[in-house]
C-alpha cells in the first residue's frame, strides 16, 4: 500500500511539473521559460526538479509525450467501436486529432517554432517513432476492417498504416511551418488548400480507398490557425 501511494505522490508531483511548464511555454514561451521559473511556481528545489527531469529538453519532451497520451485516449474508443464502419472510423480519426489541437491551439502555436527548430530534429524523431508504435496498431485495425467491408484495398494493413502515419508526419510538419509563416490570405491559404488535397490524395490511394472519400483536414477548422505573420515578427 505504501509503495503504491509513494507511485501516486511521484505521478502527482511530476504532473504538476508538466502543467506549470506548460503554461509557462503558453506565457513565456518555451526559449524564454527558465528551470527556475518552475521552481519559483512550485516553491521546490532544482534538486526536487530534477529528480523528475534531468534537462528542459526531456521537460519538453514529457510535455509532448503526455498529450500524445491523450490523443491516443481519444481515438482508442473510436478504433474500438463495433458500430462503426472503417471510412467513418478513418473520417473520425483524423477529425479527432485535429479537434484535440485546435482545442489546444494556444499553446501549440506557441510551442510550434522551437518545435521545428533543427535543435530539436531528434526529439521529432524520438517521440514520432515512439507515438507510431502506440498508434500503428489502432490504425491497422481500422484498415483491417476497410478491407474485410471492401472499402479499402491493400494488402499490407500493418506495413500501410506506418505509411500512412509517416505521410499524416509529413503533412503535420508542412502545415505547421505554413501556419507559422502564413502571411497572405490569397496565395498562402490557396497553397495550404493544395497542399491538404495533394496529401489527402496521396492518402486514399495508399489506403485503395474510393476517391474524395476522406476529409483529413478541415479547412474551414484550419483557418482558425492562420494569423498573418507581420513581417517584423
Amino acid at each position: 500500500m505504501a509503495r503504491i501511494v509513494k507511485e501516486q505522490e511521484y505521478a502527482a508531483r511530476r504532473d504538476a511539473i508538466l502543467d506549470v511548464a506548460q503554461r509557462l511555454v503558453y506565457t513565456k514561451g518555451y526559449e524564454q521559460m527558465a528551470i527556475q521559473d518552475i521552481l519559483n511556481e512550485l516553491q521546490i528545489s532544482k534538486g526536487a526538479f530534477f529528480h523528475y527531469f534531468n534537462s528542459k529538453q526531456l521537460l519538453l519532451e514529457a510535455i509532448i509525450e503526455r498529450m500524445r497520451d491523450g490523443v491516443e485516449q481519444l481515438i482508442t474508443p473510436i478504433v474500438h467501436d463495433p458500430h462503426l464502419p472503417a471510412l467513418e472510423k478513418l473520417q473520425l480519426f483524423f477529425a479527432a486529432i485535429l479537434r484535440w489541437k485546435t482545442e489546444r491551439k494556444d499553446f501549440l502555436l506557441a510551442l510550434l517554432r522551437v518545435w521545428y527548430a533543427d535543435d530539436n530534429a531528434i526529439i521529432r524523431q524520438k517521440l514520432y517513432t515512439a507515438g507510431r508504435k502506440r498508434i500503428a496498431p489502432l490504425l491497422t485495425e481500422i484498415i483491417e476492417q476497410g478491407v474485410k467491408e471492401g472499402v479499402l484495398t491493400t494488402a499490407y494493413p500493418d506495413m500501410v498504416s506506418e505509411v500512412v502515419l509517416s505521410i499524416g508526419r509529413d503533412m503535420g510538419e508542412k502545415l505547421g511551418l505554413l501556419v507559422i509563416t502564413f502571411r497572405s490570405e490569397d496565395e498562402d491559404l490557396e497553397y495550404i488548400e493544395r497542399t491538404i488535397a495533394t496529401y489527402t490524395d496521396a492518402l486514399e490511394r495508399v489506403l485503395g480507398a474510393p476517391e474524395d472519400s476522406l476529409q483529413v483536414v478541415d479547412i474551414e477548422i484550419l483557418k482558425e490557425w492562420l494569423v498573418p505573420r507581420k513581417d517584423n515578427a
